[in-house]
């Protein structure tokens, strides 16, 4: 059944005295139906002259005390329910008992000769901070040393896949480690979780990890925290990084966020480490832009002489061509700039080919190139399979295909891949990785589109294993000075925060205000009741969504816990990460332009983009 936001009060037969404490899951009558819940708080007193209904059944362990207070913030933090942050803290299947406490391992300490590990020494010596390690480092001399500390250490990865590859090699060197990175509701799955809940193991897992029990948390490491594998899609769309920062801040121990390329909101929170010139630049690969500006959009195609060349010379190489969002993007015939908004300088649609729209701020022009005065465009749009048949004529050779809906076992055998971003997370080594068009990833119709891109090319970055072992990355865009590419090229990412800090404050976007996008069939009711509280700055409908600002979270969660909910479906989206066309409105055109040109003073003409018994109360809805 759906989880019901209310606690009840239930009796504990003597036989289950024992077993049941805070979080314990049970099952219960609720008017006529049994259902599953936790236990929320014991020893309390009943109502008077009220008969208590006795526990129908103990099912097993649950989410340990303290994270039945996250749940509560998380609820307030991502405007939904604790019971579905409670699913997520609870086992994958019913667990009877927990295992003894593993004894403690002799730490281990790992050296190597790499500088590297002096950087690892400094970031897990300080308090919380941030820790931007190059692509190409190995991140388990990180890991195994954030182990060897005092107290049990919880480490987040982007991918089920990954936190895996890590539990085994930390299992190798003799760890106790838990594993709780499973998508299925196995005995093997809720023997991990059960290992985790009795203490003395080092924790790994992917985004639901971030609830796993810990009882002697001793320190958080998230990997990759720029990873949107993080952030939950279905509502409520809590982020995991944020779920661990918190929890790290309720328990007391430090929270070391690890990424090649920090995002904005990491920087934030301060305590940057950032490796020397010489390890960062060993950790990024050589950067082979092609700058395609001087070539016919008409003819020139996806495939340059430089790209060409490389898919003959041999090697495992992979091309992206990242086709998810199939938006448009026009060039000129005439002189082959980018059809871009002269306010925010994202790319441009034609519709029914009377006007050119963008799609990030809803401004409209004709159909001039503003460039030259050309009225003639060019779609740049080639589609996967369109592209792999190409690459297969280029090279005289099958090329496999790989999308987020294909099969590992279609592209094995081929030297050649031809796919979407999915190849980036599916092939672990290559050596050489081509973005056939990355100006659709500069110039994508998101706000985050510039901290995308780079996280892109540090994907890319990994799969080749940096310089040092000697991988490549070859990049065609028609914009070589773009601050996502210049940060690549010269293994700087400082580069593009820098650029997009004083963009997102001009737009009035994320991390510098709190946002939400609230829609379904009951959110105008919804809306129209959020009027009335203040610091909030409605926009919208756009497509039916409404878009929620604030200057800072406590206002914006504060706001929308206020409201009671309408009947009628509800979604939620705390900081978006991907707004697109049908949330965005109009942006302050005047002082963003103005600050664009300002940026673009002295580039050349393909540079414009600047850049959550005894009674008990118990909390239905777990079952």
């Amino acid at each position: 059944m759906a989880a019901i936001d209310k606690q009840f009060d239930y009796a504990v037969p003597e036989k289950w005295r024992a077993r049941v404490q805070v979080g314990t899951m049970v099952r219960v009558q609720l008017q006529g139906r049994r259902v599953g819940a936790w236990v929320t708080e014991v020893g309390v007193r009943p109502p008077e002259d009220v008969a208590l209904k006795p526990l129908a059944r103990v099912s097993g362990h649950g989410p340990a005390a303290e994270l039945l207070g996250l749940a509560r913030w998380a609820a307030w933090r991502w405007a939904g329910r604790p019971a579905s942050f409670l699913r997520t803290a609870s086992p994958p299947a019913a667990v009877a008992a927990l295992p003894s406490p593993a004894p403690p391992v002799p730490p281990v300490a790992v050296t190597t000769d790499d500088p590297i590990d002096d950087l690892v020494a400094d970031a897990l010596g300080g308090a919380d901070g941030v820790l931007r390690l190059p692509p190409g480092a190995d991140r388990y001399p990180l890991v195994r040393s954030a182990a060897a500390l005092p107290g049990d250490a919880l480490v987040l990865c982007p991918s089920v896949a990954s936190a895996r590859h890590l539990a085994v090699r930390l299992r190798r060197t003799g760890l106790t480690v838990a594993c709780v990175a499973s998508d299925r509701a196995d005995t093997a799955a809720a023997r991990e979780w059960a290992t985790a809940a009795a203490g003395g193991a080092t924790v790994v897992g992917a985004r639901a990890a971030a609830w796993a029990p810990v009882p002697g948390l001793g320190r958080v490491v998230v990997l990759d925290e720029h990873d949107e594998a993080y952030k939950a899609e279905q509502s409520p769309t809590w982020h995991a990084r944020d779920v661990a920062v918190e929890r790290a801040r309720r328990a007391g121990v430090p929270c070391l966020l690890v990424s090649p390329c920090p995002t904005l909101e990491a920087l934030d929170r301060g305590g940057l480490v950032v490796p020397s010139r010489g390890a960062e630049r060993r950790g990024w690969p050589a950067l082979e832009v092609v700058d395609r500006r001087g070539e016919d959009p008409v003819s020139g195609g996806l495939y340059s002489d430089a790209l060409v060349a490389r898919l003959r010379a041999g090697g495992r190489t992979l091309c992206v061509v990242n086709r998810t969002g199939r938006s448009r993007l026009l060039a000129c015939t005439a002189c082959g700039d980018l059809a871009r908004c002269e306010v925010c300088a994202a790319s441009v649609e034609q519709r029914e080919g009377t006007r050119l729209r963008c799609r990030r701020c809803g401004t409209e022009r004709p159909v001039v190139c503003s460039a030259c005065g050309s009225t003639r465009f060019k779609n740049l749009r080639a589609g996967v399979s369109r592209v792999r048949e190409e690459v297969e004529a280029l090279v005289g050779e099958p090329v496999g295909e790989m999308t987020a809906a294909t099969r590992d076992d279609e592209a094995a055998g081929t030297r050649v891949t031809v796919g979407t971003e999915a190849v980036l997370h599916r092939v672990t080594s290559a050596d050489l990785v081509a973005f056939l068009d990355l100006d659709q990833e500069l110039t994508a119709p998101r706000y985050r589109a510039t901290e995308q891109a780079l996280g892109l090319l540090a994907l890319a970055a990994r799969v080749v294993r940096g310089r040092v072992e000697h991988g490549r990355v070859l990049v065609q865009t028609r914009q070589p000075e773009h601050p996502v590419v210049m940060a690549a090229l010269h293994a700087d990412p400082a580069r593009v925060a820098g650029a997009e800090r004083p963009l997102r404050r001009a737009m009035r976007l994320p991390p510098s205000v709190a946002m939400a996008v609230v829609s379904g069939p009951a959110a105008e009711a919804f809306v129209k009741a959020l009027g009335s509280q203040g610091g909030v700055d409605l926009q919208g409908p756009a497509d039916g969504a409404w878009r929620l600002r604030a200057p800072d979270h406590a206002t914006l969660c504060d706001a929308l816990a206020a409201v009671p909910r309408p009947t009628g479906r509800l979604r939620f989206e705390v900081d978006p990460l991907r707004i697109l066309a049908a949330t965005q409105l109009r942006c302050a055109a005047v002082l963003l332009g103005e600050r664009l040109r300002r940026s673009r003073a002295g580039c050349s003409r393909g540079a414009r983009d600047a850049g959550a018994p005894p009674e008990h109360h118990v909390s239905p809805g777990c079952g």
